[in-house]
């Protein structure tokens, strides 16, 4: 497998915990070991001191999507009429602002727990980057205004080029709240705390199944485990679960980095630490790093026939090319910089980009957390809440939270998903490409790219 920049940066800390060999009895048993899973460990033993809690994690801690996105610790303001829609005005409101203060949080967090995750707090900003996506941010803007939350400031356009370092950047806002992270060093953060107060972690424990009955049992290569209880959060992995199979999609994500080039970063003015994005569909994202880097993303949406996680969502040549080409048409006055490092790794999509909680059919002691879409970094810590309080039973606002058990809207069966799926897909590149060159895209690209899943901003475009 291909580690992420962030995961080579600390490469020497990656020393796995054994794997688990023989059989284990625990109270609470979790599937993934990312920041879904760590934070949910993490918050059982906050509600319940004396639980028995094991992760078990096919590779290490931090080695899926939590040490491979792009650092961005995000709220759900962007999501908020899709959350509105799902959960109503009220509890719309309530989870958009439990997410900005998680953000807060998680910086808290760090420095109680003396974990090196880099995080610095200085917004992020929303732009356009073509004509066509000018003004994207304008009903999220007026639906937080009228809500009472006037969290996206608009700033002059010469501002926007100025903060981002590049001309291409037209217009925006920026969400002040929104912060950055080493997102490795933090999941191998909380791993060390989850360590520390008593959590049992069994990396490079593949569960290759589990049967259901009370306690659930569940296989792994060398050994099983009985839980009176399990939490399902290992992303996009979890598609192969016949109930999740329709709920998610697993798609890639792809960053780019640059070598480090903090004088080039002042000369082009991009000082500020802000994370930025544009407005495609198929979006990029980037921000800059500890040691002056530019990490560049896109969300190249690989998909696999039946949702398979192979290989390819590791590292694609083609899906390395397609991000670095985002690269140099953002920032054509670094042409002459070289990109060190290239990486993807799957993302598991909602058809809303919003989280789905909940249980297993007929299993109300396997409950789950799925679908963060690109967006997990910030509302993991909310995840966490709700996760454990499903996972304990308790009657609570998160156990009661709306996105508890709701019905969004499903992908097709295969092999509808995968055939339709690549045209959808391949219409949103032609489209997009179309719009950054200037042109305009052809009427059945618009067609079908309108068929594509939300992304991870509620968009006017």
């Amino acid at each position: 497998m291909k580690r992420s920049l962030w995961l080579q940066e600390i490469a020497a800390e990656l020393d796995p915990t054994p794997a688990l060999k023989g059989e284990l009895e625990v109270d609470v048993a979790i599937v993934g070991g990312g920041f879904v899973g760590l934070w949910t460990a993490l918050r059982l033993l906050e509600l319940q001191p004396g639980c028995q809690v094991a992760i078990l994690e096919r590779d290490i801690c931090g080695g899926g999507a939590s040490g491979r996105n792009g650092g961005f610790v995000m709220s759900w303001w962007p999501k908020i009429s899709s959350l509105a829609a799902q959960c109503g005005k009220e509890e719309a409101l309530r989870l958009a602002r439990a997410s900005a203060a998680a953000i807060g949080e998680i910086g808290e967090f760090c420095t109680a727990h003396r974990i090196d995750a880099h995080f610095r707090r200085n917004g992020w900003l929303w732009t356009a980057t073509s004509d066509a996506q000018r003004g994207a941010w304008k009903d999220v803007q007026r639906t937080c205004e009228r809500l009472g939350e006037p969290v996206f400031q608009p700033l002059p356009d010469n501002e926007v080029a100025r903060r981002s370092g590049s001309a291409r950047h037209l217009e925006g806002v920026i969400e002040a709240s929104n912060a950055t992270v080493q997102p490795a060093r933090l999941a191998r953060g909380l791993r060390r705390v989850a360590l520390e107060k008593g959590v049992r972690i069994y990396e490079n424990t593949p569960v290759l199944d589990f049967q259901r009955g009370q306690p659930a049992q569940l296989r792994t290569p060398d050994g099983s485990v009985r839980a009176r209880r399990v939490v399902l959060a290992h992303n996009a992995w979890a598609a192969a679960i016949p109930e999740l199979r329709r709920i998610i999609l697993p798609v890639t994500s792809t960053i780019v980095a640059t070598a480090p080039i903090p004088q080039r970063l002042e000369q082009i003015g991009w000082t500020g630490g802000e994370a930025i994005t544009d407005s495609q569909l198929m979006v990029d994202y980037y921000r800059t790093t500890h040691d002056g880097r530019i990490a560049f993303g896109k969300g190249t949406g690989m998909i696999s026939y039946a949702s398979r996680v192979d290989g390819r969502y590791d590292d694609n040549p083609l899906l390395n090319e397609d991000t670095e080409r985002d690269f140099r048409r953002s920032y054509p006055q670094l042409a002459d910089v070289p990109i060190t490092h290239a990486w993807s790794g799957p993302i598991d999509r909602t058809y809303d980009s919003l989280p789905v909680f909940g249980h297993l059919d007929d299993a109300p002691h396997i409950v789950y957390g799925v679908g963060w879409s690109g967006n997990g970094v910030g509302p993991s810590r909310i995840g966490g809440r709700i996760l454990a309080s499903l996972a304990l039973g308790l009657n609570d606002e998160w156990s009661r939270c709306g996105l508890v058990g709701r019905q969004p809207k499903r992908f097709p069966p295969e092999p509808l998903r995968y055939v339709g799926g690549l045209a959808v897909r391949s219409a949103v590149q032609r489209k997009e490409l179309a719009e950054a060159d200037g042109r305009q895209p052809a009427w059945l690209d618009k067609t079908l790219a309108s068929f594509a899943p939300s992304g991870l901003e509620d968009k006017n475009l």
